[in-house]
């Protein structure tokens, strides 16, 4: 069986320098009846949990480590045995949420995950954070980009840990080098392509922000 994404939203608050706000995020499955990858485990373990159904979970897949992508991925690999990975360059933002429990393994440019009969490859493109990364399904004709690239723009850079020169070098010479027709699926928020960004570049540069 091909593999599907499934979609579920979840929310809570995302705290960063001090500040707090209500969000409300998305969570990737990305697998068959068998098995399965989620991809940002945020806020509720239980409801994620429940979407997988009998599914054997093989990863969980953290696109950065604000707290609001990976608050309840301890709880999700304590209830499936599934590991948590995530970016090196990320840690600090980690242990700022998770101070008691490290990352099981660490995501790097171009590493493969295979679930299902379907390969999404790691790229890592820094910026909103350090360690962010998306995750590009060729086959599945879709990018995972977390807070990355958005319907819009890129995602926000005015925090700590962020930098916005680096998100747009991120997005040019990663994401929209990538087919027009790729879907972009964002860690909020409606879905938009690589070829409905691509050519606001300049007025993102423009803006600065």
């Amino acid at each position: 069986m091909a593999a599907r994404i499934d979609h579920l939203v979840t929310s809570g608050t995302f705290a960063l320098d001090g500040g707090t706000w209500d969000v409300d995020n998305n969570v990737w499955i990305v697998g068959d009846d068998t098995e399965a990858i989620v991809v940002d485990a945020a806020h509720d373990a239980d409801a994620i949990a429940a979407a997988l159904g009998g599914r054997r979970l093989v990863a969980i897949v953290s696109t950065h480590a604000h707290n609001d992508h990976i608050d309840a991925a301890p709880a999700l690999a304590a209830r499936t045995g599934a590991p948590i990975l995530l970016h090196g360059d990320d840690l600090p933002l980690w242990k700022r949420t998770h101070p008691e429990r490290s990352p099981d393994g660490e995501l790097t440019d171009g590493q493969v995950i295979t679930v299902a009969g379907t390969e999404l490859t790691v790229l890592h493109t820094p910026g909103h954070a350090p360690g962010a990364v998306c995750l590009y399904a060729p086959g599945l004709g879709t990018v995972f980009t977390g807070d990355t690239l958005f319907q819009g723009g890129p995602g926000a850079t005015g925090r700590s840990f962020s930098d916005f020169p680096t998100i747009v070098d991120s997005i040019r010479d990663r994401l929209l080098t990538l087919p027009p027709e790729t879907v972009v699926r964002t860690g909020h928020g409606d879905s938009t392509t690589i070829g409905a960004e691509a050519p606001h570049l300049d007025e993102w540069i423009a803006r600065g922000h």
